[in-house]
């Protein structure tokens, strides 16, 4: 079965950029360019893991990522990070990601690390 990435970035390149590559990899692809409705999207999605900006709009990708560990049905899924911040290690530990991938990226050690959280 096809795993699906879910991902919010507010910068379209970057969506247009990952969805090309992973779909390469074979994987289902959904973007979102705001989380205010983050819960119902990934109900709505169900995801095999999240990509979250850091600065995405309007809610944050730190706040996004609490609201997501305080829903029981949704707190086991892998939620990474994705920002330019030099800080996104330390950010990433605080806000209860699983992880990160800062940007810009190599496309391999991106794809790597998508398939190291994505559950076989």
């Amino acid at each position: 079965m096809q795993k699906c990435i879910l991902i919010y970035d507010d910068d379209a390149e970057i969506l247009m950029l990952c969805t090309l590559l992973l779909q390469k990899q074979n994987y289902k692809v959904e973007t979102r360019a705001i989380c205010d409705n983050v819960v119902a999207d990934i109900k709505s999605v169900k995801p095999d893991i999240i990509l979250m900006d850091l600065w995405i709009p309007t809610t944050g990708g730190e706040e996004a990522i609490r609201q997501i560990r305080e829903d029981a049905s949704l707190k086991d899924i892998p939620v990474l990070l994705f920002s330019a911040n030099d800080d996104i290690e330390k950010i990433s530990k605080s806000s209860a990601a699983n992880g990160y991938v800062q940007k810009p990226f190599d496309i391999h050690s991106f794809l790597k690390t998508i398939k190291k959280w994505i559950k076989t």
